[in-house]
């Protein structure tokens, strides 16, 4: 079997979205099999800033919180705002990478993923092989996660594609959807996402920020790495793309949903949907899948 990891090192500083906090990322080469805690993902993080550099692997099983991100942790060490630079790593073909930190939050950028597949793209990748068969994952049947009016969903389809759809009250934003298809041509599909998926940016609404900044959120949130939007329109104009909100929120369903460490041959349909139920979604196909395993079905 084939797989990819990076052809050189990778390494970019930045602040964290929600902690505030200067962090510097190291992305490394690893071989295949290279993750202790499981066959399903070769993308693992490094805290190198804490005694012994604890592992804490980029899987669906180590998520531990999705308040307006998502953060993975093993014991009492996390990271967090993996959504953004998983998802680039994933989209791009990199089946295997060491991602080494050394504080607790992946750094927001420029709020995209735009710089991780720019940085990705410099170094290349490698093919790689081994005798370890990649878990196959085929949706069969629909899988549905909902709450009230917001869902998302694996539908079964002949091809792995993404499409989101979002509705705000604010004139600028409006009612959106967008939808993206992951080819089996990595090539086309990597520049693809690069330069359709990538670019687009976090968003957030004008009347929120002050709440959220007293609920010790977005610390290092600005009109530098985020969009804003207020009754009147867009504080910090103009938007790489007319739909820019709702390409983004297929980047972080991409990045979350990376979490299953190759992603399912599906039609992953998402409607108002939250970090919080893309991990309900990828945690019921992993059970759905180890329930028709132990009933001989696959």
């Amino acid at each position: 079997m084939q797989q990819h990891t990076l052809a050189g090192e990778i390494s970019q500083t930045g602040v964290g979205l929600h902690s505030g906090v200067k962090t510097q990322v190291r992305i490394l080469p690893a071989p295949p099999g290279s993750d202790t805690y499981g066959d399903r993902s070769g993308r693992f993080f490094v805290r190198v800033d804490l005694p012994n550099s604890p592992i804490i692997p980029a899987q669906v099983g180590a998520v531990s919180q999705t308040v307006l991100s998502t953060q993975l942790g093993k014991d009492e060490v996390c990271v967090r705002t993996v959504e953004h630079l998983l998802a680039a790593l994933a989209a791009m073909g990199v089946d295997n990478a060491r991602i080494e930190i050394d504080g607790p939050e992946v750094p927001l950028l420029d709020g995209s993923a735009q710089i991780w597949c720019e940085r990705i793209a410099e170094v290349g990748l490698v093919s790689q092989t081994t005798n370890n068969s990649p878990k196959s994952w085929v949706i069969t049947e629909p899988i549905w996660i909902y709450q009230g009016d917001a869902f998302v969903c694996a539908l079964p389809a002949p091809e792995t594609r993404f499409s989101y759809g979002i509705d705000f009250n604010l004139p600028a934003i409006g009612n959106q959807w967008h939808s993206w298809l992951l080819t089996t041509n990595l090539e086309i599909s990597s520049a693809d996402f690069a330069t359709e998926i990538a670019p687009a940016r976090t968003f957030g609404l004008q009347h929120q920020i002050e709440h959220l900044q007293k609920s010790g959120l977005i610390k290092g949130g600005s009109l530098d790495n985020a969009l804003v939007c207020g009754d009147k329109g867009w504080l910090n104009p103009p938007l790489r793309f007319a739909n820019e909100p709702v390409r983004h929120k297929i980047l972080d369903l991409v990045g979350d949903l990376s979490l299953l460490g190759n992603f399912p041959i599906a039609h992953f349909l998402a409607y108002k949907a939250s970090h919080n139920l893309h991990i309900q979604l990828a945690q019921k196909i992993l059970d759905v899948s180890f329930l028709k395993m132990t009933e001989g079905l696959i």
